[in-house]
């Protein structure tokens, strides 16, 4: 049976994964994982088995994260201002008609609760989420997986509300697109003009 330390050892890469993705910066990505795991082996009674291990270390590295970027504020780039002719634009008009609605139906996701237990989904959304350009990456993770409230976001990264909504909105359209392309199945939207 894997020791305590040998099991840390094993979600290593994993929690690396998930810090860099939020860091964008593999020395700070390095520091959170290692704080990471020395809380935990400091304090292995801590964890109680009432989740999984994967899961209380995940909470214990996104605290690492969270203050990494607040003492690195000054060195994280803010997400550049939208511009009306950037390829987000293009995706907007792809994805939707004038009048608001999809362009196309969106395809059939499912029963999102049986997909959501699939570990071969979580990689795809991984990767979909690596795709994204590193400040939009960087933002969707602190508001949707650190959980920070708009406004610490919008602090953090010195934009206004109205930027932190736009850029959001487009993060979940590409990663719709992706999760459409990849994981359910569909075609891409061809464009109609």
């Amino acid at each position: 049976m894997a020791t305590f330390e040998d099991q840390l050892v094993e979600h290593r890469t994993y929690l690396l994964r998930f810090a860099h993705l939020q860091l964008r910066n593999d020395a700070w990505a390095e520091d959170a994982v290692s704080e990471t795991l020395l809380a935990a082996l400091s304090r292995p009674r801590m964890f109680d088995s009432r989740s999984q291990l994967k899961t209380w270390l995940i909470g214990i590295l996104k605290h690492k994260v969270i203050d990494l970027i607040r003492s690195n504020a000054r060195l994280l780039a803010a997400p550049e201002a939208a511009s009306d002719d950037d390829e987000d634009g293009d995706l907007d008009r792809l994805l939707f008609r004038a009048d608001g609605h999809f362009a196309e139906i969106p395809n059939n996701w499912g029963k999102p609760e049986e997909t959501l237990q699939q570990a071969q989904f979580f990689q795809v959304l991984d990767t979909c989420m690596e795709r994204l350009p590193p400040a939009m990456g960087r933002l969707f993770l602190m508001r949707e997986w650190l959980e920070l409230s708009s406004q610490e976001v919008c602090k953090e990264l010195a934009m206004t509300p109205t930027n932190l909504y736009v850029q959001m909105h487009r993060a979940r359209l590409r990663l719709q697109e992706c999760l459409n392309l990849h994981w359910f199945g569909g075609s891409r939207v061809t464009q109609t003009r």
